[in-house]
């Protein structure tokens, strides 16, 4: 399914942007006026195949997993706020849905590796890999085929919204633990130093911090992830949550569908998906810069320029929220603005102005 779903990964339509580009230059402002909203325009034109896009339909997709690496205290929180937060989200009390509710998106929570089995529920997906992952600093997060399995499900979740609708995605996570996993994967990939790589997730001390470094240290040597396999990577120090939204990004990249990123976990999905699939970093919108350290540095190996800078570093989708708010601007200038023409306003009195 990941091969199939890669092989479907197009660049983007060149037709369509050069569309975008020429109208956005005919709109009533000066040339360029609107900056990264002009570009961003452009962008999902390509993305979406359409000159003139809509966005109605915006999904959020969080995925849910815990982490044994937890056991190793590496978190301010007990992996049991996993399983609350879900709960949270399921009646509508969390950030997230909030932020959602705000912006007109529907929330897609997806228990992909929730230590503790969720009764079922509409708001619920189960796509459990497993429950919770292994303590990567005594051995593997999981195994190859779950890690496979992991992105597969996050494809397959996916394509059962778009049968639902959907004009845009973003992605989020929820996984107490999952910083230390990320950090861990961002090292094996990028090669960096952990220390340049790991910030204090959840808000923890400097003994907890200088803790959580040695232990993702010791993750890296007891498993020795080979960075070139991002499929190795995320068996050997991963999460199942990260998993799922690599998974989701590959997917939306193939459907030509934009995925508006939440922040470093969420970065660290999309870092795989790339790896497996560079023509799919076009597809992606990054909604923040997240305070994680490491974030930037993810950012850079990407190629990605963030949209916004608010010190945020909750996860759960809410950077996504924010950011599919902006993209949903830009694509209304791009559509609903009028031309110099429609509004009988003069135009420049040269293209150089």
């Amino acid at each position: 399914m990941i091969e199939e779903t890669i092989d479907r990964i197009e660049p983007l339509d060149e037709k369509a942007m050069k569309f975008a580009k020429e109208r956005q230059d005919f709109l009533t402002k000066p040339k360029d006026s609107l900056g990264i909203l002009e570009k961003l325009s452009i962008q999902v034109t390509g993305i979406t195949r359409n000159p003139m896009p809509k966005i109605r339909d915006k999904v959020i997709i969080t995925m849910a997993g815990d982490h044994g690496v937890v056991e190793e205290d590496v978190s301010a929180f007990p992996k049991e706020v996993t399983l609350q937060m879900v709960d949270n989200f399921i009646h509508g009390g969390a950030a997230i849905n909030v932020l959602a509710r705000h912006i007109g998106a529907r929330v897609i929570i997806v228990d992909i590796g929730v230590a503790i089995d969720i009764k079922p529920h509409k708001n619920v997906i189960n796509k459990k890999v497993g429950y919770g992952t292994k303590n990567i600093a005594r051995g593997a997060a999981m195994s190859y085929d779950e890690a496979i399995r992991s992105v597969e499900a996050g494809i397959e979740v996916l394509e059962e919204e778009i049968k639902k609708g959907v004009d845009i995605v973003g992605i989020g996570d929820m996984g107490i633990g999952n910083t230390t996993a990320s950090s861990a994967i961002v090292a094996a990939v990028t090669g960096e130093r952990v220390e340049r790589v790991t910030g204090r997730g959840t808000g923890i001390n400097d003994a907890m911090y200088d803790n959580k470094i040695r232990v993702i240290k010791k993750a890296l040597e007891v498993n020795s992830p080979d960075g070139k396999d991002p499929l190795d990577v995320l068996a050997k120090v991963g999460g199942f949550e990260i998993g799922g939204l690599a998974g989701v990004v590959l997917g939306a990249a193939a459907h030509g569908i934009p995925v508006v990123m939440d922040g470093f976990v969420s970065a660290a999905g999309g870092l795989l998906a790339t790896e497996l699939a560079p023509l799919a970093k076009k597809y992606i919108i990054a909604s923040h810069n997240s305070v994680e350290i490491g974030h930037n540095i993810l950012l850079k190996r990407m190629g990605l320029r963030p949209l916004l800078d608010l010190n945020m570093r909750l996860g759960e989708g809410t950077g996504a929220a924010l950011g599919i708010g902006i993209v949903e601007a830009s694509v209304k200038i791009l559509t609903e603005m009028a031309t110099f023409e429609d509004a009988g306003v003069s135009k420049a009195i040269s293209d150089e102005v």
